[in-house]
């Protein structure tokens, strides 16, 4: 049997366990995730970046975050809430929200230094600062979390076939619960997550480039520290 026989067929692609259902479904539960996560860790990111307090609870929530087990996270929220969307979600919006938080910390605590003193220097307000200084110069690094943030839950949203919801992990659930005649199914649902992800990187890349190119100041360079987001 082809690796690609599950993949290949006409008939797998349509229908309630269709790929095309199924991949709907993953990148909803990555979309969702992502922006929740976004919505909280990306103000919260610059409430501590520009006011430069809370650094250490960064730290230490965001490595706590990370070291959470996402499929025993999963296990636990399911037991507590039972199946469906939000047991999903949570595990999820957890995961997302280090990569997105710290990145924004460090892109606002980044800005250009002669840009930000010399706004201040022209009597803008702390919040006119933030927003019309640094959060502009923070954003290919805040973009850079987001990547790192749809990377890590396209490829853990497979999990979420453990919790009775869709999605590409239903493919490598069922095709090992099939034995050996499931690998083409198995191989299916690895390859389009990978190839999700792939293409998901690929316009939010895109999209950084062109918010960064928009925000450089005319006339001149903005240097920022290069910092690697986990």
């Amino acid at each position: 049997m082809s690796l690609f026989s599950f993949l290949l067929d006409p008939a797998n692609w349509l229908g309630t366990d269709g790929i095309w259902l199924r991949l709907g479904q993953h990148l909803l539960y990555t979309i969702l995730a992502v922006v929740i996560a976004a919505v909280i860790g990306i103000p919260l990111g610059m409430i501590v970046g520009h006011s430069g307090r809370g650094n250490f609870l960064v730290v230490g929530s965001t490595n706590a975050l990370r070291a959470l087990p996402t499929l025993g996270f999963l296990v636990l929220v399911v037991l507590w809430l039972g199946t469906g969307l939000t047991p999903v979600m949570i595990p999820l919006v957890v995961l997302a929200i280090p990569p997105i938080l710290t990145a924004t910390v460090a892109g606002v605590q980044g800005a250009d230094p002669d840009a930000v003193h010399a706004a201040r220097a022209l009597g803008m307000t702390p919040l006119q600062v933030l927003f019309g200084v640094e959060a502009p110069l923070a954003v290919p690094l805040i973009v850079s979390g987001l990547r790192s943030a749809v990377l890590q839950v396209v490829a853990t949203a497979t999990v979420a076939a453990y919790a009775a919801a869709g999605g590409l992990g239903r493919f490598v659930i069922d095709g090992q619960k099939a034995g050996v005649t499931g690998y083409s199914e198995m191989f299916t649902g690895a390859l389009l997550v990978a190839v999700l992800a792939v293409l998901l990187d690929i316009i939010l890349g895109g999209i950084g480039r062109g918010l960064a190119a928009r925000n450089k100041p005319r006339g001149g360079r903005v240097s920022a520290p290069v910092t690697t987001v986990a």
